[in-house]
């Protein structure tokens, strides 16, 4: 019995389909082994132990869906489907009578009807995506290396290192003081009781927002809708209009996906907004930001420090000025860590795809 699944077209979920799809050319497979190498030595090992786990999804066959209308249409013959911003409700459930499990790829369910699911007998999915906690680890590393300064003195502990980089290294009279931070390093930083600012309050915003707890950190967010007064007290969010926010936070996290509405949405009326000596944190994408402006933020010392985790050009060219700003900390794009964490997601929902097709008995 072959199921008939729909993925999503998105640059990750697309590799679901050959994990799958029997059918589709090898080479898509060997992309998506390749793609996974460096952390899975044996990923065709693990494609197979993974499908001995799911008897009731593989084989499948797997549908891309490029845009709610083409969704729409090949839901006529779908037993479930995964997705992550397209929406599902009671225009899907008419075109999907054999539909017996919407998937949602993230934790959250604002684009699915489940109340309408439910009635019909559809299991309605979830999946807290490791990716996400990761990527709200990162923010939190990015923001505490910056506050801390620890990619800038890291190895500076010789008289050499410190004279070059300008630290004075008078003796303190030991008589009378203790010796803590003998090269008299200035502007360091706690993150205790310091305001948090989220830009964009979706599941990495409440990852972050989660971790902010247990630094005591009062938490602003923004986003075009407000939550509710219950969802505000569960996540210890307060709403703050954007520029509002940039005024308050000491720290600021922009975790948005890029879209027409999104693209530069920190240009220079915003970036002029930010508390001075304020932090940046960004582990989405560089074109939220608008570059001049930035670079003038940490310039005129308005912005302290800038952490990223995907610099504006992939790679960044050999004479690009970020390499002379050393209150700017850029990784080469390895906020999801490990990529066992994305198989582990990707198997907990294909297991939960089975069994809910097996519970059901549907017959393809």
């Amino acid at each position: 019995m072959t199921r008939h699944l729909i993925v999503e077209q998105d640059a990750f979920m697309r590799m679901f389909s050959p994990l799958l799809d029997p059918n589709l050319p090898s080479e898509w497979f060997d992309a998506v082994a390749d793609f996974f190498a460096h952390d899975v030595a044996d990923f065709p090992g693990w494609v197979t132990s993974m499908r001995n786990l799911i008897p009731d999804l593989y084989p499948a066959r797997v549908s891309l869906a490029e845009d709610q209308a083409h969704f729409r249409a090949l839901l006529k013959d779908a037993d479930a489907c995964i997705i992550e911003s397209l929406t599902f409700g009671v225009p899907e459930l008419a075109c999907a009578p054999r539909i017996g499990v919407v998937q949602k790829y993230g934790a959250l369910t604002r684009n699915i009807d489940t109340v309408a699911c439910v009635a019909r007998g559809v299991q309605v999915s979830t999946q807290r995506r490791r990716v996400n906690v990761s990527l709200a680890e990162l923010a939190f590393g990015l923001l505490l290396s910056m506050g801390k300064h620890i990619i800038e003195l890291n190895h500076v502990i010789d008289e050499s290192r410190l004279s070059v980089k300008g630290y004075d290294l008078r003796p303190y009279d030991r008589r009378y003081t203790g010796g803590s931070n003998f090269a008299r390093i200035p502007g360091l930083r706690m993150v205790q009781g310091k305001v948090l600012g989220i830009i964009g309050f979706g599941e990495v915003g409440r990852e972050i927002a989660r971790m902010a707890q247990a630094f005591e950190m009062p938490v602003l967010y923004y986003q075009r809708t407000p939550l509710s007064a219950a969802e505000e007290g569960f996540h210890k969010a307060t709403y703050a209009p954007l520029h509002d926010l940039l005024a308050r936070a000491d720290y600021i996290t922009i975790n948005l996906p890029v879209t027409p509405q999104t693209s530069g949405i920190l240009g220079p009326a915003e970036f002029a907004a930010i508390k001075r000596g304020a932090f940046l944190i960004n582990v989405a994408r560089p074109e939220l930001l608008d570059r001049a402006s930035l670079f003038g933020a940490l310039d005129d010392g308005r912005l302290a420090g800038y952490g990223t985790d995907v610099w504006f050009d992939r790679p960044a060219r050999a004479d690009d000025p970020v390499f002379s700003y050393p209150n700017i900390i850029a990784l080469p794009h390895t906020a999801i860590a490990d990529r066992n964490h994305a198989l582990a997601d990707i198997q907990d929902m294909f297991m939960k795809i089975s069994s809910a097709l097996a519970a059901r008995n549907v017959v393809a």
